[in-house]
């Protein structure tokens, strides 16, 4: 099985993507590192406050250790249920205490600094200082306070948001800043898009670089090199192709000729069947010479000099129609033409619109059996139009856009033919700008070819 073509993404997703993932990774790290300082600076002055209690509480209690326990609001006033303490002697009794708080380690009674930590203590999660105070009398008390860490954490988040919704705020801005720029900067190269798809195909002029930023000059010369490339490639070959057809027409006329009057003679029934093959062939290659003549005549850039005037498109019509009668009473086809009482000015070259209805009616009249019909058509809309219609076999809706490509022939057609004529029409109709469709005859058989041209003031 083949594998799929990755799609390559455009380069302003790339950009975004390498000028935003640094922003959102630094952002994510500067979050983390925020949190840790948010937890350490909230951590302090609520530690001062907790080691100074506990200082304070010892005082207390060395004042009042004679006198045995002590009602805890006389002892210590400020004391709430969220605040917790305990007071432990050397030996680990407990002498005094306001909630229930763990037992302090073995360890805690050696220590010689204050001690701070974070425990998890009947599902609530405490901020616990320890610190051994030496009393008047020479004793030694272990005192041991608590609160729980909601406050702590709330001042940490606060913290922490003064942090992160400014940093946030500020990516945010910058990426629509350089979202902006990067559309702003890439207006040369859309532009440069929009100039280049506006173009005929037949447009070949080099592309302006004047307006464009430095580092798109070096492309669009390259570019205007290939072009120039091209056009010389063009040019040799509709030289090419249209000196070979000039050169052929000769030979193939004389051979034909020569064909022609060996058929007088007295001679053998095969040889007669061959000069009549002769005859077919040379008239076939006369008809494909002529069809390659026609397509380098009406060739976008052959046309580029010819003169576009003001014709009557019935007059030309009906002229063409005419010439094509005797042909058409040979294969005892009925040739008919439907015009109007005014005249159809459109804009073109008369020698090219020729060509076009010649083609059409050899293709109608080379495809339409023996005892059929054709009908050419002329009418005023909102601008001029022309139809050819037959009741031939028809072109299928699938071919009905590849029959305009060159060397293109319906398979099963069982007409000899080049597959040149469509082709001439569709260039003729491009060069006076008119639009061209197949559709079924009007009676649902045969083929309708309509064209539409432009608007030129009024019938």
């Amino acid at each position: 099985m083949e594998e799929e073509e990755l799609e390559t993404p455009s380069l302003r997703h790339q950009l975004v993507n390498w000028l935003f993932t640094p922003l959102f990774l630094l952002l994510l790290f500067s979050t983390v590192t925020g949190y840790m300082a948010a937890v350490t600076l909230s951590n302090k002055p609520y530690d001062l406050v907790l080691l100074d209690r506990a200082r304070l509480l010892a005082s207390r209690f060395a004042l009042h250790q004679n006198d045995g326990p002590a009602d805890l609001a006389r002892l210590f006033p400020e004391a709430e249920g969220e605040f917790l303490f305990s007071l432990f002697d050397p030996s680990g009794k407990r002498l005094l205490s306001n909630g229930a708080l763990p037992t302090p380690r073995p360890g805690d009674f050696k220590q010689t600094s204050p001690v701070l930590r974070d425990t998890q203590f009947q599902n609530r999660k405490l901020r616990v200082a320890i610190l051994l105070l030496p009393l008047a009398s020479g004793q030694t008390v272990l005192v041991q306070v608590a609160e729980p860490v909601d406050a702590r954490l709330i001042l940490g988040r606060s913290i922490l948001g003064n942090i992160v919704i400014p940093q946030f705020m500020f990516i945010v801005i910058a990426g629509v800043a350089v979202w902006i720029g990067l559309k702003r900067g890439f207006e040369p190269l859309e532009r440069l898009r929009r100039e280049v798809a506006g173009r005929p195909r037949n447009d070949l002029r080099p592309l302006d670089e004047s307006r464009a930023p430095g580092e798109l000059r070096p492309l669009i010369l390259e570019v205007n090199a290939l072009v120039e490339r091209q056009k010389a490639m063009i040019d040799a070959q509709r030289r090419f192709v249209a000196d070979a057809a000039h050169q052929l027409r000769t030979p193939f006329a004389g051979l034909k000729s020569q064909a022609e009057l060996a058929k007088r003679e007295a001679l053998a029934a095969p040889v007669k069947d061959s000069l009549e093959r002769i005859c077919d062939g040379a008239q076939r290659c006369s008809h494909l010479v002529n069809q390659l003549l026609t397509l380098a005549r009406n060739e976008p850039e052959a046309r580029l000099n010819s003169p576009m005037e003001v014709l009557d498109l019935h007059r030309v019509a009906q002229e063409v129609t005419a010439h094509w009668v005797p042909e058409a009473l040979r294969k005892d086809i009925d040739l008919g033409f439907e015009g109007t009482d005014r005249q159809l000015p459109v804009r073109g070259n008369e020698a090219g619109l020729r060509d076009l209805l010649d083609n059409l009616l050899d293709n109608a009249i080379r495809y339409t059996p023996a005892g059929g019909r054709i009908t050419v058509r002329v009418g005023y809309g909102d601008a001029a139009w022309l139809e050819v219609e037959d009741n031939g076999p028809g072109i299928p809706p699938d071919q009905r856009e590849r029959v305009f490509e060159r060397f293109h022939r319906i398979a099963g057609s069982g007409q000899p033919g080049s597959g040149l004529g469509l082709a001439i029409v569709k260039e003729v109709a491009q060069i006076h700008g008119a639009d061209i469709r197949i559709d079924e005859g009007r009676e649902g058989t045969g083929a309708l070819f309509t064209l539409r041209f432009p608007h030129h003031g009024a019938a």
